[in-house]
């Protein structure tokens, strides 16, 4: 059994979540008994990453693809070099962090080979075996596929990152030609100083209760600043204009597990509670004393958040 797993790249470094997907392949080895895991680098100019992904713990070969078209990991592009990779390598299962390029190419691919994609799994049982949430995590449903190719997407916060010791080989390949069905036009990076949301170990979050973006920015900047904390925010929030979208935290944004989250102003609607209720400890500053997030909150400030949270960066200092 050959497992593929598709390397993502942030910046042109090494995505944490990738080591996380490596790690479920791991897993998914272990429960067929023998089984090797190959990396697939599709980009171009990407050598410097090469040898990040050559020391991958678990890994036994990186598959290396240098084209311009596979610049920018165009979802059409990748997925038909995936879909012959398995077919001239007799891949068994395909397995993607559930990132927003795992979940653009994986259901492409499924649908290419004719399978049924098992996405966000957050636990493997056995080949053909896996956990996964529905309802926003409601309910953690274990389900059964019996595909001659499993094709996966794995939740990066559900599986402990790989260490960096291995010592893969590497293989260039032959990629496809360009398919020609998109192109990459451009890309706008936003750029911060803090550390990177989806990885960050601890969060600052903020709900509509904040108000407005002015007061986001003025109460939880600093809060942020002090715990060297990344910043957050509810669907509300981003919704009503205070925040980019890439702040957003739930079920419709990114999928995070720190090991501190602060919610700030946050009611805790379970769309947002999908996306970090796994956080070590989280901690709830709302007016409301009903609010659903005091239910799940390991410590809770009931009070205004206007005063409550300038005391809280004031005995930071």
């Amino acid at each position: 059994m050959n497992i593929l797993v598709i390397a993502e790249l942030d910046n042109g470094q090494l995505a944490d979540a990738t080591l996380s997907a490596v790690a479920a392949a791991k897993q998914l080895a272990a429960a067929h008994g023998q089984a090797d895991i190959e990396l697939l680098l599709a980009g171009h100019e990407l050598g410097h990453a090469v040898s990040a992904c050559a020391s991958v713990e678990g890994v036994n070969e990186v598959l290396w693809v240098d084209a311009p078209h596979y610049a920018g990991a165009v979802a059409e592009n990748i997925a038909g070099l995936v879909v012959d990779l398995v077919e001239s390598r007799r891949i068994k299962a395909v397995i993607a962090a559930s990132t927003s390029l795992g979940k653009n190419i994986c259901p492409r691919i499924a649908a290419l080979l004719d399978v049924a994609q098992v996405s966000d799994v957050t636990a493997i049982n056995g080949v053909g075996s896996y956990v996964r949430p529905i309802y926003a995590g409601n309910i953690m449903l274990t389900c059964e596929s019996l595909d001659p190719v499993q094709v996966l997407t794995v939740r990066p916060t559900a599986f402990d990152k790989v260490a960096l010791t291995g010592q893969a080989s590497v293989t260039r390949i032959d990629g496809q030609p360009d398919s020609g069905l998109s192109t990459l036009i451009g890309r706008e990076l936003s750029q911060s100083d803090r550390p990177v949301l989806a990885s960050a170990p601890i969060v600052v979050s903020g709900g509509r209760g904040m108000g407005s973006g002015d007061n986001y920015r003025r109460l939880l900047e600093p809060l942020a600043d002090r715990l060297g904390a990344a910043l957050g925010a509810s669907r509300a929030a981003v919704d009503a204009g205070y925040v980019p979208n890439d702040y957003q935290v739930g079920q419709t944004g990114k999928i995070v597990a720190p090991e501190l989250y602060l919610a700030v102003g946050i009611s805790g609607a379970i769309q947002h509670l999908a996306g970090m209720s796994d956080a070590k400890v989280i901690v709830a500053i709302n007016k409301d004393p009903d609010a659903p997030i005091f239910q799940i909150a390991d410590y809770g400030l009931e009070g205004d958040l206007n005063e409550l949270v300038p005391q809280l960066t004031e005995c930071l200092a």
